[in-house]
C-alpha cells in the first residue's frame, strides 16, 4: 500500500530538487519533515508542502498509519524549459533557460 503525491511545473531546476531529495529517500516521514524544515534551500520549502500532502493522502485516502510511513520513493524530472532571451553586445542574445520540474514523493507503511 503506497500514497504519493505529485508537484508540476514547479519553477526550480530538477537538478536543485534533486540534491534535496537524495537527504530524505528512506528516512521515515517525521524525520524527513524534519530535514526539511532545517534545510536552508530553496526547493526545501516546495519538498515541505509535497511531503505533507502525500502524508495526508496515506492518512485518509487509504487509511495508513502517519507515525509508521517512510518516503520509498521520490524523484525530479524535468519538465518544459521557458526559453527566454538576454540582449548582448552588437546587436547579439544569448538564451536564457529557465527550467522547471515535475517531483513525486511515494510513501509507504513499515512493516
Amino acid at each position: 500500500m503506497e500514497a504519493r503525491a505529485h508537484l508540476k511545473y514547479a519553477r526550480i531546476s530538477p537538478r536543485k530538487v534533486k540534491i534535496v531529495l537524495d537527504l530524505i529517500r528512506g528516512k521515515d516521514a517525521d524525520m524527513a519533515m524534519a530535514i526539511l524544515k532545517n534545510k536552508p534551500r530553496a526547493a526545501s520549502e516546495l519538498l515541505i508542502k509535497l511531503l505533507a500532502s502525500a502524508v495526508a493522502n496515506a492518512e485518509n485516502n487509504n487509511h495508513m498509519d502517519p507515525s509508521k510511513l517512510y518516503v520509498a520513493e521520490c524523484y525530479a524530472n524535468e519538465g518544459p524549459t521557458l526559453k527566454r532571451i538576454m540582449p548582448r553586445a552588437k546587436g547579439s542574445a544569448d538564451r536564457i533557460f529557465k527550467r522547471t520540474s515535475h517531483v513525486t514523493i511515494v510513501v509507504r507503511e513499515r512493516d
